[in-house]
C-alpha cells in the first residue's frame, strides 16, 4: 500500500501543482460516496499452467519460480516492476515479453484463446519461433499461461484500460482513478517448485520375427511419443510426434498380417520401438541402445541391423524429406530404401516433393539435430522421416500444434507411400519385376479413419515426457496397442543418474490461479460476502499438478470441491490447511471462485 501511494503522490507531484488541501480532501469525499463492491465481481479462480522447468546436462531451462502474488498490469502500462504482466497471445511478441523481463516484472502471464485452431496462422508461426527464446534462458520470475474465459477477458480488459490512461492522465485524473478504480492481485495456489526425485522415463518395445534363420537382418521403425512445448500441460504434440506414433502403429497393423501367412512371411525381423524422452534429447532411445548393445549378449540390434527408418513429423506440407547424417552407399539395403521411395513418390505419389537432407552430426551442439543421430553415433545406419526440411522448424516444440494443424488426408497419404516403399524393399519387388506404379496396399488396407482414431487418442492429452507415468492411461494404452501387433511388447524405464544426472524435472506445473479483485480505495476494507476476505489477497492451498500426483496427469484427482455453498458460504481455511478445492487431473481446465482486491493501477 505504502508502494502505491508512493507512485500515486509522485504521479500527482510531477504532474500538476494543485493544493495539497485538495490532494487529502478528495479520498476523504470519495471515501463517503463510493458504492459497495458487488459480491458478483470479487473473485474469479483460474487454471494457470506453468512454464517449462526442467534441467539438461546441467543446464537449467525454463523458469525457476512458482509463487505468484502481484498486482496485474497489462504490457501497455507505463511500470511494471514487481507487477504481474498480462499479454494476450494476439497481442503477444518477444519484444513486448523481453521488456516486462528487462523492467523486472514480478510474473508474466499469457492467455491463450479458447480455441486454438482459429488462430491466424501468422500469430502461430511467430509464437512457433518465439518458443524456443522463451526457453533457451534461465527466467528467475514466474511464467504462467492461462486459457481465456469471459470473466479472464474482463479482468484483463479492465487491467488493460487502466494500464492504458496511466501514461497520459492530469493529475486529477491520476488521482480520481486512484480512487475509484478496482486492481486485481494476482496469487497462485501453490508453494515453489522442486526437483522429482527418481522420475521415469519410459520407451515401449515391440517385434515381428522373421521367416528363416536366427541371422535375418533386422529392420528398426522409431517414433518418440513425448510431445514438448513452452508449457508442458499444453503440449500436446500433434504433428510432433503424434503423427509419427499413428504412422508407427499403422506400419505395426500392416506388417502383422502380413506376417501372420507363411507365403508373405518375410526373411527380415521388424523391431518396433516407441521412445521416450525424445523431445529431452532423445534419452530414451541413448539408454534403450545402451542397454542392447553394452550390457546384454541377445540382442536384434547387435546381429544384423539392415536400416533403422526413425519417424517424425508426418501430417502436414507436400514435402517429404529423408534426413541422413551420412548419404547410403549403393548396393546397400538403406540406399535400396532410398530409391524405393524416390520412385513411390514419382509414380504413385506425383504431389509430393521428395528430397534426401544431408546433415552431419554436430557433437559440439548441446541437442542433437534428429533421432537417428542416436543410432548413428553407435554405428548403425539410420535416417529420419519428415515433412520438415529442417530440425530447427519451430513446430517440432510448440504448444500449437494441436490437433487441427495434421491433415488427415495428407497424414494418410504419407503412411502409404512410407508402407509402399518398405514392402518393397522387403520382400523385393522391384528386382522381381513389380512396375513402381503398381502399389501393393489398397485405399481400404490403409483406412483414413483408424489413423484419426489414433491421433484423436494422441493429440487430446498433453505427452510431455513430465506428465507420463510408466503405470499410468498413456502408456498402458500404447502397449497394449503395440501388443494387438507385436510379440513380446515390453516397457523399457531409465531414470537419471543421481550423481550426474542427465535431466532434472520440476513439479509445480499447474496450478489454481486468483485474481482478485482489490476495491478502490473507499472500499478497501470491506468485507466481500461468501468469501472472507478484507480487500487483501488470501494464498490459496496448493493444487496437485501431474508431475505431483503419484506420477503426473495419470493420476486424477477428485473432481471440484468447494467450501460451504452458495446458500451458506463457507470462508476458505488459513494458509497451511488442507486444500478446499481440487481440480481435476489430465490437464483439463476448470473454473473456480477469483478475487478483487483494491487500490487503482499505477503505471
Amino acid at each position: 500500500m505504502l508502494e502505491e501511494a508512493g507512485e500515486v503522490l509522485e504521479n500527482v507531484l510531477r504532474a500538476s501543482c494543485l493544493p495539497l488541501g485538495f490532494i487529502v480532501f478528495l479520498p476523504a469525499v470519495l471515501l463517503l460516496v463510493a458504492p459497495p463492491l458487488p459480491a458478483a465481481d470479487a473473485a474469479h479462480e483460474f487454471t494457470v499452467y506453468r512454464m517449462q522447468q526442467y534441467d539438461l546436462q546441467g543446464q537449467p531451462y525454463g523458469t525457476r519460480n512458482a509463487v505468484l502474488n502481484t498486482e496485474a498490469r497489462t504490457a501497455e502500462a507505463e511500470v511494471l516492476s514487481r507487477r504481474c504482466v498480462l499479454m494476450r497471445l494476439l497481442d503477444f511478441s518477444y519484444e513486448r515479453y523481453q521488456r516486462a523481463l528487462r523492467q523486472s516484472a514480478g510474473a508474466v502471464v499469457i492467455i491463450l484463446p479458447r480455441a486454438m485452431a482459429a488462430v491466424p496462422q501468422d500469430v502461430v508461426r511467430q509464437f512457433m519461433e518465439t518458443e524456443p527464446e522463451m526457453l533457451a534462458m534461465e527466467t528467475l520470475v514466474p511464467v504462467y499461461f492461462a486459457v481465456e474465459d469471459d470473466a479472464l477477458l474482463s479482468i484483463y480488459q479492465q487491467t488493460q484500460a487502466a494500464s492504458a490512461s496511466q501514461g497520459s492522465a492530469s493529475a486529477a485524473e491520476v488521482l480520481l482513478h486512484t480512487a475509484t478504480a478496482n486492481g486485481f492481485q494476482m496469487v497462485t495456489s501453490g508453494v515453489q517448485s522442486k526437483a522429482l526425485s527418481d522420475w521415469l522415463i519410459t520407451s515401449v518395445e515391440g517385434r515381428l520375427t522373421g521367416l528363416g534363420a536366427e541371422d535375418l537382418p533386422t529392420i528398426v521403425l522409431v517414433a518418440h511419443y513425448d510431445a514438448f512445448g513452452v508449457a508442458p500441460w499444453l503440449s500436446h504434440g500433434a504433428d510432433s510426434n503424434g503423427s509419427g506414433v499413428s504412422v508407427l502403429l499403422e506400419l505395426a497393423r500392416l506388417f502383422s498380417r502380413l506376417y501372420t501367412y507363411k507365403r508373405t512371411h518375410a526373411a527380415y525381423n521388424l523391431l518396433f520401438f516407441a521412445s521416450g524422452g525424445g523431445k529431452f534429447n532423445y534419452q530414451g532411445t541413448k539408454r534403450w541402445l545402451e542397454d542392447n548393445l553394452d550390457h546384454t549378449d541377445s540382442s536384434l540390434l547387435q546381429d544384423n541391423v539392415a536400416f533403422v527408418l526413425c519417424l517424425d513429423t508426418l501430417g502436414r506440407g507436400d514435402g517429404l524429406h529423408l534426413h541422413v547424417s551420412k548419404p547410403p552407399r549403393e548396393g546397400t539395403l538403406q540406399h535400396a530404401f532410398l530409391r524405393e521411395l524416390q520412385a513411390v513418390a514419382e509414380h504413385q505419389f506425383p504431389e509430393v516433393r521428395f528430397s534426401m537432407v544431408h546433415k552431419k552430426i554436430n557433437l559440439a551442439e548441446d541437442m542433437l539435430a534428429w533421432e537417428h543421430e542416436r543410432f548413428a553415433i553407435r554405428r548403425l545406419p539410420a535416417f529420419t522421416l519428415s515433412h520438415l526440411d529442417s530440425h530447427r522448424d519451430g513446430q517440432r516444440s510448440s504448444i500449437m500444434d494441436v490437433r487441427s494443424r495434421v491433415d488427415s488426408k495428407t497424414l494418410t497419404r504419407n503412411t502409404r507411400l512410407i508402407a509402399e516403399a518398405l514392402t518393397r524393399v522387403i520382400y523385393n519387388l522391384t528386382e522381381k519385376g513389380a512396375p513402381p506404379d503398381m502399389p501393393v496396399f489398397t485405399e481400404q488396407m490403409i483406412q483414413q479413419e483408424q489413423l484419426d482414431s489414433v491421433m484423436d487418442w494422441l493429440a487430446t492429452q498433453p505427452r510431455a515426457a513430465q506428465l507420463l507415468a510408466k503405470d499410468g492411461p498413456f502408456l498402458s494404452t500404447l502397449e497394449q496397442q503395440l501388443g494387438r501387433y507385436l510379440k513380446d511388447v515390453k516397457q523399457h524405464h531409465i531414470r537419471a543418474d543421481k550423481r550426474d544426472p542427465e535431466f532434472v524435472f520440476y513439479d509445480q506445473l499447474k496450478q489454481g490461479q486468483a485474481g482478485h479483485l482489490r476495491p478502490a480505495a473507499g472500499r478497501r476494507h470491506r468485507r466481500l460476502p461468501g468469501h472472507g476476505l478484507h480487500g487483501g489477497a488470501a494464498l490459496r492451498p496448493p493444487v496437485q499438478d501431474g508431475a505431483e500426483a503419484a506420477q503426473g496427469q495419470d493420476a486424477v484427482t477428485p473432481g471440484p470441491r468447494t467450501c460451504g455453498s452458495p446458500q451458506q458460504p463457507g470462508p476458505c481455511p488459513p494458509r497451511g490447511s488442507p486444500p478446499c478445492t481440487s481440480l481435476p487431473g489430465a490437464g483439463a481446465s476448470v473454473s473456480l471462485p477469483v478475487v478483487r482486491t483494491g487500490g487503482g493501477l499505477q503505471g
